[in-house]
């Protein structure tokens, strides 16, 4: 590939423009040749600051990078009223306490949340596409363990997981019900990897 200045930054731009999902680093600097990381970083950085104005930013969505539009222009591509769909309370609990302590298992889901989760509730969570299944706990019984996904990072506008608000933001922002001691506790959990039993009785199986 020639050295010349701006070559480099056009073929990764190219890439991501004709590319059908996100890609790492990695990713574009094997399609590009074997291209150093450090080279591909240093054009990505380049790319994304002369984006920064346009009408379609370049964005990194945990560790992979891709072209949306611009948050201030986005209702000018909508052609119809989106039916907004409402999580349950426990599906948002479920949700928090897997973006918080990720990765976990059910189980341990429902001890931090102290009642049963039911199989319905992580199963809307995955068919939105926000969580998935993350290999098993080396523990008796080998659970399964779930983990949120890269569309997460992006329907929350995250770039990674370190952008997750704390609880005095949250509280902040007017959205941690002071009362709701049971989030809070979510948030500060540390799951015992050997407790794998289910407490409490299950909430409504329906979420």
């Amino acid at each position: 590939m020639s050295e010349e200045p701006g070559t480099l930054e056009r073929a990764v731009e190219a890439t991501l423009f004709a590319a059908e999902a996100p890609m790492s680093v990695e990713a574009l600097a094997g399609h590009l040749g074997g291209l150093a990381l450090g080279d591909v970083r240093e054009a990505l950085g380049l790319l994304e600051a002369r984006y920064r104005a346009r009408g379609v930013h370049l964005v990194e969505r945990g560790g992979r990078w891709h072209f949306e539009t611009a948050p201030d222009l986005a209702h000018l591509l909508r052609r119809e009223k989106e039916q907004v769909r409402r999580l349950s309370r426990a599906a948002t609990e479920v949700l928090a306490i897997i973006a918080y302590h990720e990765p976990v298992s059910r189980a341990e889901i429902e001890s931090i949340r102290g009642v049963q989760t039911s199989a319905g509730t992580l199963d809307v969570l995955m068919e939105a596409g926000w969580i998935r299944p993350a290999g098993r706990r080396e523990v008796p019984g080998r659970p399964v363990i779930y983990a949120t996904t890269p569309d997460f990072l992006d329907h929350f506008g995250l770039a990674s997981r370190r952008d997750l608000p704390g609880i005095d933001e949250l509280r902040a922002a007017g959205l941690l019900d002071p009362v709701d001691e049971a989030m809070e506790a979510a948030m500060r959990f540390e799951p015992d990897e050997a407790d794998e039993s289910a407490i409490g009785d299950d909430e409504n199986l329906a979420d």
